[in-house]
């Protein structure tokens, strides 16, 4: 039996690198099934996952697996948030970040995979992540199907009780959040806004 009404997708949701792994996994822990396809395995970048649905990359095309997604939780990146299909009930945790952590925490995975990092200067990117995000969060807020939780990230790893409570509150109050709580691992915040770029 799933933790939260059968009816409802929990979407998790942000920029690249904002700590929606973070979010899937502590769903996870808190007994909210995540619908995973683990083709995408853990690595340097996320030593415990990824928790993605390859499908959903597709999803102006290929929409038949969103029945499969009731009752669970499902990682789908801000920037194919608009493509979700009328018709369902939605519960969408928005993850937060500072953005010079995002920035160097990107840079760092190309580096790490031999892709070209330096391909637009951090500025660039800063201001079109924050120009995506006024817009996509301002199509949120007009969707009558979907509610939205914003979580920080940095705030959430300083404080992983006090916002596992709020996640359980906005999903139903039927997690169990000290295990949400206890798979927060301060030790891979590592791109810190307090640390050089």
């Amino acid at each position: 039996m799933t933790p939260i009404d059968p009816d409802l997708i929990a979407v998790v949701s942000g920029l690249p690198r904002s700590g929606t792994s973070l979010m899937m996994k502590m769903l996870d822990a808190g007994g909210l099934s995540p619908l995973t396809d683990h083709i995408r395995s853990a690595d340097e970048d996320n030593p415990q996952g990824y928790y993605e649905f390859e499908r959903v990359k597709k999803l102006k095309e290929d929409r038949d697996w969103l029945p499969d997604a009731k009752g669970k939780a499902v990682k789908v990146i801000s920037a194919l948030l608009t493509r979700l299909p009328a018709g369902y009930e939605y519960r969408v945790i928005f993850m937060r970040r500072n953005m010079s952590e995002i920035l160097a925490s990107q840079r760092q995975m190309l580096i790490r995979r031999g892709e070209p990092a330096d391909s637009v200067n951090d500025a660039d990117m800063g201001a079109l992540f924050a120009r995506h995000l006024q817009q996509v969060e301002a199509w949120l807020a007009g969707q009558p199907n979907m509610r939205v939780l914003y979580v920080n990230y940095n705030e959430l790893v300083k404080a992983p009780l006090a916002h596992a409570q709020r996640v359980n509150e906005f999903l139903g109050g039927r997690l169990d959040v000290a295990r949400m709580a206890g798979a927060v691992d301060p030790n891979l915040h590592r791109q810190r806004s307090d640390r050089p770029l």
